[in-house]
């Protein structure tokens, strides 16, 4: 039998970043090494060692955004918050990650894709705020100023959207996808004042 197209394109994301995660863990591993072995920690090795910490955290993001994800799979809530805070620990935008214990992966999964279309709002920066309430989840951009692009948004309510969708938003064409799989209501809101993802 046929697999659908999304579910083959997550499990192409699933093997595309443990592909990936290997080396790049290999390289903070040898990094790790020299600096045991006692080599001087230079600017050059402190940029080695940032870079391959930072690729290492966002393949793990990656991975639970676009990758493979079954339902009796848990992810825990900390073991997400510390990598998006390694995602975002140099940047504009501040995650303030809310949601206390362990969650079903493909919640999570949403939950990571929601987060990436409210960052897209924030086009100079600000804070990410994601919560729980009872079963439903809400991630909130903040910032002084947002800027959300309606084309995109109005993917998530099934409209047609721009001919070419760029791949820096292909998460508002995944995120109906994911939830309607759950039958997970979506709401949102996506102004200058509050852009604010629902499920």
């Amino acid at each position: 039998m046929p697999h659908p197209s999304d579910k083959i394109a997550s499990l192409i994301g699933s093997r595309i970043c443990h592909d990936l995660i290997s080396p790049v863990g290999a390289v903070a591993n040898g990094l790790e090494l020299l600096e045991l072995s006692g080599l001087p920690k230079s600017p050059e090795f402190s940029l080695v060692a940032e870079s391959a910490g930072h690729a290492s955290a966002r393949i793990q993001y990656f991975r639970l955004a676009f990758g493979d994800a079954e339902p009796g799979q848990v992810v825990s809530g900390h073991a997400v918050a510390e990598i998006l805070g390694a995602v975002y620990e140099a940047g504009r935008v501040v995650i303030d990650w809310q949601a206390r214990g362990d969650f079903a992966r493909p919640d999570i999964k949403a939950v990571l894709l929601a987060l990436m279309c409210v960052e897209q709002a924030l086009v100079a920066g600000g804070r990410i705020v994601v919560a729980r309430d009872g079963p439903r989840w809400h991630i909130r951009a903040e910032a002084d100023r947002l800027s959300p692009d309606p084309a995109l948004w109005d993917l998530l309510r099934g409209a047609p959207g721009p001919e070419a969708i760029p791949p820096a938003a292909v998460q508002f064409l995944l995120l109906p996808h994911v939830l309607g799989e759950r039958n997970a209501r979506i709401d949102f809101q996506a102004t200058h004042f509050n852009v604010e993802i629902r499920f």
